[in-house]
């Protein structure tokens, strides 16, 4: 008997060799490539036949033409941050996003943009910007999200309040239908009749309209953000039978987009941000109707439940000041001066109901504040006892309803024992909010399913909208009979007739749609647990749980390092979903689902997706739902070669702690060796190494022995620990002697030692040779990383349990006592241990008298390491570096080394891109004689090894400044 899966994908062999013979040149039926598109940012699961990703207009035509002859669905996916499960599909997703993102062409005198539909917002808007426009809308997902996914979903954003929505800066589509015909459909001017080319298809458009012009005139319209359904008021002879407006937010289901020109606007020079405070999300909507008369660009409401994650994530201080509140409007006012916009500002305080105010002038604090807002999707995901989801997402009522219409939904709320979190674009009447759903449960679909029909009700009883601006999708498309009459809904299904009579485009969706609850993906939750080698804490030690963190928002397909952000460096340079973290989530959630990838932890599409993933954790910080690849990663391996052969690189880098101890007592000898071509040559293969890097030289001396020599050593099993708290005034602080810093570079370790003796410390070193397990982690050696754990936390604990502080200078080994110690072992030790050890900068900013060498007239460019940077945070180090005078350049992202990862055969041309993508440009072009400072050894090696640089650790800034030499290592 031949199952249904065996089906599928012969069908999708067949579709893959039909695009292939028609000339389609990207065409993906992997069992990878389907995993990776079969959701969106949605509750959905649909898996795909077939994969493509045009690179022309013609391999768009010629693809649907075999979706024609096959009868295979199409379905048009932007960047797959559509919420209502718009962008999945059964048969051929075409991903514009690959090739098709291009800005075409701006005409600044007719402030219109040409683009193609996989162009990025930021990617339009950094043009137009450049030529002193903008394109109005602007998404949260604006950095990932594109203009054709925008126009399908009459995406809207912040400030359409002020600009409009997608469907208003519509000035002409190029389109096809399936029938193969092609349409350029040209905005009408305003008042005028349709000047659109002679077409049979658009005639019977015009006469299905022309039949029902009394449903059009009475149901549509009503209101701004009245999306979902078809805009049929578009087509109105009024309104000039405006097809290129009309098929904005159609969702793909009645043509495939080739080109688009949208209009473009000026952007006022001065922008404030007025916060105001208030005890409800429902008194803030109260107050809206007297915000709009002032005429705010933007009147965003947020919640405080979505700023108490970031604090707890990323700590107080990143989040600036707000007024008191739970919760709390946005206001944003753009003019032509200061002076203008204050007053304006003032104007709004007296008028509205609170007093609870204050008012942000500075750019970047604004810019910080808007980027919580912008989270919102994937904060609100994880500010709840547990997990809330998106399916009731964007709602929208006429303004001046909306406080009423908040009491009614969250009594509703409460009604199913649910809880939910509001925020979004409440000067529009929109809102969204994420919903605890109890999708674990085995009622959880029937409650799911119940409330969205009832909300749908509450909705329609104040003329809301089911859609404000994401498109109803899989999630709402059942609903529309609420919403509309009968009439109106046999009027969709003329429209689908005429231009998609076999409902082949995006099938499922607004017309004869799919039952909201089917095609749910699992949660997960409980199907991978108790077999793990990590106890993964943030989910409760359920991986299915961790994996379905992912709510496909994709902030990591974004640049995220601008701000200092990390994630997702692979992508960066391969710009390959599979290398996304979204993208190997979704392999992850189909490992676990065992559908699609059903060889579990052994299946090549889970090593395909998780090869690039340079372990940075980047993610864990940057992801706003704290996705945590790194340690997924780890487990992956673990489970792939427990008991089995690994590979060559797994025990030369896996376990080169071990191997550089060994080698210690005979490093000239090593070092020597390792120079003679053959030797050298011979012992990269055997430890799987690159051909083309260098190996790092081991130390002659190491730290440890420099210290004993100094008198600096202790152990804990000696007297060491009784002669600690001498009477001598000073008090005690032990260096850790990691494995790079003591047995390859131990110049940090030595200046370390240097910067606190002279800060007041009496310093002592550990002399015993205790390890991390980092390198054990990255591999995936996860039983030996725990042995190793378990012996550093019983060598530091003791000093820890004393208050004696403890100072790690390697950050990549600091991280894997504050982080991954506590997921290998259940030993309440590891959590004291994490609490106790802090990088060199954190404990000089607590140490009292302690100040600064003089760095005025030095300037920096500093590469956080990327573990620093996700998980310990480069805070202290910022705040000692500005407090001394210095001129630093924060570099974003990751050096691309990452460890092991950039030395591994198959990976060396990746990590000179992550590399290229800011950190050698920012060395290239920093002034002459700046230092370069990196504190990773990783960073340092990859700067050596690439750019000949000799970086500098921060120990050693410190200390060679205060001893008045000359800090040397930059660029030049």
């Amino acid at each position: 008997m031949v199952s249904g899966a065996a089906v599928v994908a012969d069908v999708g062999r067949d579709v893959a060799a039909a695009l292939r013979r028609a000339g389609v040149g990207d065409v993906d039926d992997s069992t990878l490539a389907r995993a990776l598109y079969s959701t969106d940012a949605s509750l959905y699961r649909v898996v795909p036949q077939v994969v493509v990703r045009p690179r022309s207009v013609e391999e768009v035509l010629a693809t649907v033409g075999v979706s024609r002859a096959s009868g295979v669905p199409l379905t048009s996916r932007g960047a797959g941050t559509s919420i209502a499960g718009n962008a999945v599909g059964p048969g051929i997703v075409v991903d514009f996003t690959r090739h098709l993102n291009k800005v075409v062409g701006i005409d600044v005198d007719a402030r219109r943009a040409r683009v193609q539909p996989g162009t990025v917002h930021a990617t339009l808007q950094r043009e137009a910007a450049a030529r002193g426009l903008r394109y109005g809308p602007d998404p949260s997902t604006h950095t990932r999200c594109t203009v054709g996914g925008m126009i399908g979903n009459n995406a809207c954003g912040s400030r359409a309040l002020a600009y409009g929505r997608s469907a208003d800066t519509v000035a002409a589509l190029d389109v096809v239908t399936i029938a193969g015909e092609r349409l350029d459909l040209v905005r009408p001017a305003r008042g005028s009749a349709s000047t659109l080319p002679a077409s049979p298809t658009l005639d019977a458009l015009r006469a299905v309209v022309d039949a029902d012009l009394a449903t059009v005139r009475t149901e549509f319209g009503t209101f701004g953000r009245q999306v979902s359904g078809y805009s049929m008021e578009h087509l109105l002879p009024e309104n000039g039978f405006d097809v290129a407006t009309f098929l904005a937010g159609t969702e793909g289901t009645l043509a495939v987009m080739l080109e688009a020109e949208v209009d473009l606007v000026t952007d006022p020079p001065y922008r404030v941000l007025l916060l105001l405070g208030y005890p409800t999300m429902a008194d803030a909507a109260d107050d809206v109707m007297a915000i709009l008369p002032h005429g705010p660009t933007a009147c965003e409401g947020l919640d405080a439940r979505i700023v108490d994650v970031v604090r707890a994530q990323r700590g107080a201080s990143s989040v600036p000041e707000l007024p008191a509140g739970a919760g709390w409007m946005f206001v944003e006012l753009a003019g032509d001066s200061l002076a203008e916009l204050e007053s304006r500002a003032a104007a709004v305080s007296a008028d509205v109901g609170t007093r609870s105010t204050r008012l942000v002038t500075d750019a970047a604090e604004q810019a910080v504040l808007w980027r919580i807002r912008e989270e919102g999707a994937g904060l609100a995901a994880r500010s709840l006892s547990r997990p809330a989801y998106a399916g009731w997402e964007d709602t929208a009522v006429p303004p001046e309803r909306l406080g009423t219409y908040l009491r009614e939904f969250e009594a509703l709320l409460r009604q199913y024992d649910l809880d939910g979190v509001p925020y979004g674009h409440f000067g529009d009447g929109c809102v969204h909010v994420r919903i605890d759903f109890p999708f674990a449960q085995d009622d959880g679909a029937r409650v799911f399913r119940d409330f969205l029909r009832d909300a749908a009700v509450l909705v329609a009883g104040h003329g809301g909208s089911l859609s404000g601006e994401h498109g109803d999708g899989r999630a709402r498309s059942e609903l529309l009979p609420l919403m509309y009459s009968q009439e109106a809904i046999s009027l969709f299904g003329r429209v689908k007739a005429v231009l998609d009579p076999d409902d082949l485009l995006n099938p499922g969706v607004l017309v004869d749609p799919a039952p909201l609850d089917a095609d749910l993906r699992g949660t997960g939750v409980g199907r991978v647990r108790d077999r793990l080698a990590l106890r993964l804490l943030h989910d409760d030690g359920d991986l299915g749980a961790a994996v379905h963190r992912c709510t496909g928002v994709g902030k990591c397909i974004a640049d995220n390092t601008g701000a200092g952000g990390v994630m997702c460096p692979s992508f960066q340079a391969t710009r390959e979903e599979k290398d996304s973290t979204r993208g190997r989530a979704r392999v992850l959630q189909e490992m676990v689902d065992g559908r699609l990838v059903g060889k579990g932890w052994k299946d090549p599409a889970v090593h395909d997706a998780l090869d690039l993933c340079l372990s940075c954790k980047g993610c864990a910080r940057d992801c706003p739902t704290g996705i945590d690849m790194a340690t997924y990663k780890a487990e992956a391996l673990h489970q792939t070669y427990k008991g089995r052969l690994r590979p060559r690189n797994h025990y030369a880098l896996g376990m080169l702690p071990r191997w550089a101890r060994l080698s210690a007592p005979i490093a000239r000898v090593a070092n020597l060796a390792l120079r003679i071509p053959g030797l050298r040559q011979v012992a990269l293969w055997l430890a799987g190494v690159d051909a083309r890097r260098s190996i790092p030289a081991f130390a002659t001396t190491t730290l440890r022995r420099w210290s004993r020599s100094a008198g600096t050593a202790t152990r804990t099993r000696d007297a060491g620990m009784h002669a600690l708290g001498r009477a001598d005034g000073r008090p005690d602080v032990l260096i850790w002697a990691d494995s790079f810093t003591n047995y390859f570079q131990t110049a940090p370790g030595q200046a370390a030692v240097r910067v606190l003796e002279a800060a007041g410390y009496r310093v002592r070193l550990l002399d015993e040779s205790v390890c991390c397990g980092l390198t054990w982690i990255s591999t995936g050696q996860l039983d030996g990383a725990r042995r190793n754990v378990e012996r550093t936390v019983a060598a530091l604990h003791p000093y820890v349990a004393a208050g004696i502080p403890v100072v790690g200078l390697e950050p990549s080994c600091l991280t894997a006592l504050r982080t991954d110690a506590v997921e290998l072992t259940d030993d309440p030790r590891a959590a004291e241990v994490a609490a106790g050890v802090h990088t060199l900068a954190e404990l000089l900013a607590r140490t009292e008298g302690w100040e600064p060498p003089d760095l005025r007239g030095v300037t920096l460019v500093a590469q956080p390491h990327c573990h620093q940077a996700s998980m310990l945070g480069w805070q202290a180090d910022a705040a000692l570096l500005e407090r001394a005078g210095a001129t630093v350049t924060r570099v974003g992202g990751c050096c691309g080394l990452a460890g092991n990862f950039g030395v591994e055969k198959g990976h060396y041309e990746v990590s000179v891109k992550v590399a290229e993508h800011q950190l050698l440009p920012a060395v290239r072009t920093a002034p002459e004689g700046a230092i370069v400072l990196a504190d990773g050894f990783s960073c340092r090696t990859q700067l050596d090894d690439l750019a000949d640089v000799q970086a500098l650790h921060l120990a050693e800034l410190l200390d060679r400044q205060a001893r008045g030499r000359t800090p040397v290592g930059g660029s030049q």
